[in-house]
């Protein structure tokens, strides 16, 4: 068993800029990335992108994989431990936390690791749909998320389309709507679940037109490596016809399921899954676990936002451990007081 002063849980920009600052700090953290951590390579969503616009300090843009991979370059510069494998259970009842992985521990053995303090930055994964063609044009037509993908060149002036009936497909469709030729969200039932201000809003919107009762069935496009999507197959959930649209761009907008079953009863989440945490800071409701990332952040979802998070868990994380370095019995937590 070892132990280390924090580990870190996850791969993506809030890890990583944690990372980057507790081991600039010499507090060597341990960042464990995973193995195909809830079916995501180690990087997380990015590595799925390939092409990001609006990541500062890159004018002319760079590959999600390839902005990961210099994050994680980054961190193990200045001394912070990488380990490929995935962490499967945790016991934060009592510190030191005690950490399992997922092919060398068995339920009956030790940990293979234990730290004062764990960051949690374990992200959370757009939904997908499972259409066919989905895998072919993922990235090439079809995106999660139209604030990071809209304003690509192969989506202006393009017939786009939204999937979606909540508050965030109104928003991704308001906002691919100052890009695309035109904007179609198709809505499953006869009605959109948005709010009321946000339905009217889009329903008003010049550029957009809400198909109900309506899905998606098939991504179809260039038969070539790296082929754009180019036409959308739609069906009537009410008269079963079908038809071929023309589409250059496919956002889905059905939701995110945040990763948190690891922590799931031990320490406080919303009621869609995501951690909870102290308002302006990244403080859990248990006292040494800090989230950062999409694992705590339902709104903004951004590289940018995430990493910043992964600062604040590494200036949150330095100040519990500097303010708790005397030897301290290991004792029973309960939920802070503060959330």
């Amino acid at each position: 068993m070892v132990h280390n002063k924090v580990v870190i849980i996850g791969s993506g920009p809030a890890a990583h800029t944690a990372a980057i600052y507790l081991s600039r700090a010499e507090l060597q953290p341990v960042l464990y990335e995973g193995m195909l951590a809830n079916g995501t390579a180690a990087g997380g969503q990015l590595t799925t992108t390939t092409d990001i616009e609006n990541f500062p300090g890159f004018p002319d843009g760079t590959g999600g994989a390839e902005l990961m991979e210099n994050m994680r370059k980054q961190s193990v510069r200045f001394g912070t431990e990488v380990i490929t494998e995935t962490i499967s259970k945790v016991d934060l009842s009592q510190r030191p936390f005690k950490l399992w992985t997922e092919w060398n521990d068995g339920p009956d053995n030790a940990p293979a690791r234990t730290a004062d303090a764990v960051i949690i930055a374990t992200g959370a994964n757009a939904r997908r749909l499972d259409l066919p063609g989905e895998e072919t044009y993922w990235q090439n037509g079809i995106s999660a998320c139209a604030v990071c993908d809209g304003a690509v060149p192969i989506f202006r002036n393009k017939p786009l389309y939204v999937i979606g009936g909540g508050d965030s497909a109104a928003e991704e469709a308001m906002f691919l709507a100052k890009y695309g030729s035109s904007v179609i969200v198709l809505v499953r039932r006869d009605k959109l679940r948005a709010s009321k201000v946000m339905a009217d809003r889009l329903l008003a919107h010049p550029k957009v037109n809400v198909r109900f009762n309506t899905v998606a069935v098939e991504v179809l496009g260039e038969k070539k490596p790296m082929g754009l999507m180019t036409h959308l197959r739609v069906k009537n959930t009410v008269s079963g016809d079908e038809e071929t649209v023309d589409a250059n761009g496919l956002f889905y907008a059905v939701g995110h399921d945040p990763a948190t079953a690891l922590v799931k009863g031990q320490v406080n989440l919303d009621d869609e899954g995501y951690i909870v945490t102290k308002p302006g800071t990244t403080y859990t409701s248990l006292e040494g676990v800090f989230a950062c990332g999409d694992v705590q952040d339902k709104r903004y979802r951004q590289a940018i936002t995430s990493a910043g998070s992964g600062c604040m868990a590494a200036l949150d994380a330095e100040k519990f451990i500097s303010e708790n370095e005397s030897a301290v019995p290991a004792t029973e937590f309960k939920s802070s007081p503060v959330l």
